[in-house]
């Protein structure tokens, strides 16, 4: 051991490789290896990919399995606040001492190596959860899924695809089905694939994939089904009809969501206390979570301030969506994201329900849009704008001209996390 805290390794671990994303499993094998294949030595892992929608299923996983009992380890990224929140241990939080641990043992096993930080990180994770007895072990996959660090578990219990769309074209492909054939990556020979609602280009290619490889599909639309009615979330598929209260999550896309969950959970043997603990207890920070605490809702006064950390067309659509099932306010954006998105494809949708938007940049982040480039492209998108010199700043200028309002600040999961270690 070093002594060192986990901050102090995880600077270390991010200059091991040039490029913050380098998609290829070679660096992952070798460093499994040195430490013993921690990956084969797992409790029975459902991994989860697509393109939203996958941290949601996780969470509704997870709420199921714990409410029947059981101890479950989670993956998932990128952190919000801190880096612990990345990994779950038998249902806990993973303690620094034991985090400073694992991660100076993989640090040491790769003896100065070139790996990714995403990599390295991903095998303390792996290390700790062999390592710590549990009964499940769920995996989201961080970027694609073929060749994503996650997916080195040879024969998972169940695997999941959310729904897929445009996000990452510069990694995964310039078309759906590129993008689809990264995500079917997951699927194992032999193992069951739950899959969400897909469009008809990427679900042919998950098919493909799953035929070749003898794994059976339990697929939205086929083998199961889900839908709002009276207030209600009714499922239904081969062994019958559930009918359940709404997922705590907000939004119409939580409900397909929560269906690709009860589908996993279902298949899996698990009855209706867990589907409905799955819904109703699931817990995901910045997924149109309303803040209640902190500088910034002070600043707020009688405003409302919400948190989202959506950031490509498709989050922006079922945002618009969820704020249009919130009782009716003056909606306004303060807006911050990453130069690698689609900012008009992800602003078009919320045009239709926002009053105004706040450009910021996003403190510490070096491919953060500046504010200007965002408010330019809030204009492409026909949404009235002015620059921000920060959050606060904005809250307080839109308080100022409507104290009444509800505030969205959206755009970026580090956007969301800088606001998240202040108010959260």
């Amino acid at each position: 051991m070093t002594g060192a805290t986990s901050d102090v390794i995880l600077e270390r671990m991010m200059s091991l490789h040039p490029k913050i994303i380098d998609l290829t499993l070679d660096r992952m094998w070798r460093l499994l290896e040195a430490l013993g294949h921690p990956e084969q030595q797992l409790p029975p892992v459902i991994h989860v990919a697509g393109t939203n929608g996958k941290g949601s299923v996780q969470a509704m996983m997870r709420a199921g399995l714990e409410a029947a009992g059981l101890k479950v380890h989670a993956y998932t990224s990128p952190h919000l606040a801190r880096f612990h929140e990345r990994i779950r241990l038998a249902g806990e939080l993973i303690s620094e001492p034991e985090l400073a641990r694992f991660l100076d043992e993989c640090e040491r096993a790769n003896g100065g190596e070139p790996i990714t930080y995403f990599e390295i990180t991903t095998c303390a994770a792996l290390l700790a959860f062999a390592r710590t007895p549990a009964d499940w072990t769920l995996l989201e996959v961080g970027l694609g899924g073929r060749l994503d660090a996650t997916n080195v578990v040879e024969k998972p219990a169940l695997t999941a695809i959310t729904p897929v769309s445009y996000d990452h074209q510069q990694y995964l492909g310039e078309t759906l089905p590129e993008i689809a054939s990264e995500k079917a990556g997951i699927i194992k020979r032999g193992v069951p694939c739950v899959v969400g609602p897909q469009q008809g280009a990427a679900m042919e290619v998950i098919e493909a994939q799953a035929a070749r490889l003898g794994a059976p599909l339990i697929a939205q639309g086929q083998h199961w089904h889900v839908w709002e009615e009276r207030g209600r979330l009714v499922f239904q598929d081969e062994t019958g009809l559930l009918d359940l209260p709404m997922p705590n999550l907000i939004g119409a896309h939580q409900v397909q969501n929560a269906g690709t969950a009860i589908a996993g959970l279902r298949h899996l043997g698990f009855g209706a206390e867990a589907c409905e603990a799955a819904i109703t207890r699931a817990e995901w920070p910045a997924r149109l979570q309303r803040l209640k605490r902190g500088p910034l809702v002070e600043a707020a006064g009688s405003a409302e301030l919400w948190l989202d950390g959506g950031h490509n067309p498709a989050a922006g659509e079922a945002l618009a969506e969820g704020l249009t099932r919130l009782p009716t306010r003056p909606t306004h954006l303060i807006v911050g994201m990453l130069n690698t998105k689609d900012i008009v494809g992800y602003l078009q949708p919320l045009g239709r329900v926002a009053e105004s938007l706040h450009a910021v940049s996003i403190p510490g982040e070096a491919a953060t849009l500046s504010a200007e480039e965002t408010h330019e492209a809030a204009g492409r998108a026909g949404i009235p704008s002015v620059v921000a010199k920060n959050v606060l700043d904005a809250v307080r200028d839109i308080v100022g001209k409507e104290p009444g309002a509800r505030i969205l600040i959206c755009g970026s999961l580090y956007l969301a996390g800088s606001i998240l270690r202040e108010n959260g």
